[in-house]
């Protein structure tokens, strides 16, 4: 019997990378869903993702605003938060924001696997 396969969502206000992330992402097994929309990543009810890509700097919305509010429910707050974004100087104030890891753009797709996989994989 297969395991099912991890549920991974992106939320990034850039199409372009999240076509890229997806196709990686699907190629290598998961089931991906993705939103350009940060509020959508609020609404999730059922079928919660075993991870979220968040971009920090979303339009209308910011990423650690975001990644708060999901830490503060008890139905989300487990749910490994990787956060995106184009400025390197941010990190800290992403995982003040409970960020379990963070990943500058542009990054290279190898380091995000390996990043998605360790805490998938746990």
């Amino acid at each position: 019997m297969s395991e099912k396969p991890k549920r991974i969502m992106i939320a990034d206000d850039d199409p372009a990378i999240v076509d890229a992330v997806e196709m990686l992402l699907e190629f290598e097994g998961y089931q991906v869903s993705s939103t350009v929309d940060g509020a959508t990543v609020l609404d999730m009810r059922e079928e919660l993702p075993d991870l979220l890509l968040l971009d920090i700097w979303m339009s209308g919305d910011d990423g650690r605003d975001i990644c708060r509010k999901l830490k503060s429910v008890p139905s989300t707050k487990n749910i490994p938060v990787i956060m995106i974004s184009a400025s390197k100087d941010i990190e800290q104030s992403a995982r003040d924001a409970g960020a379990d890891d963070f990943i500058a753009k542009p990054f290279e797709m190898d380091a995000l696997l390996q990043k998605i996989e360790s805490f998938v994989n746990r």
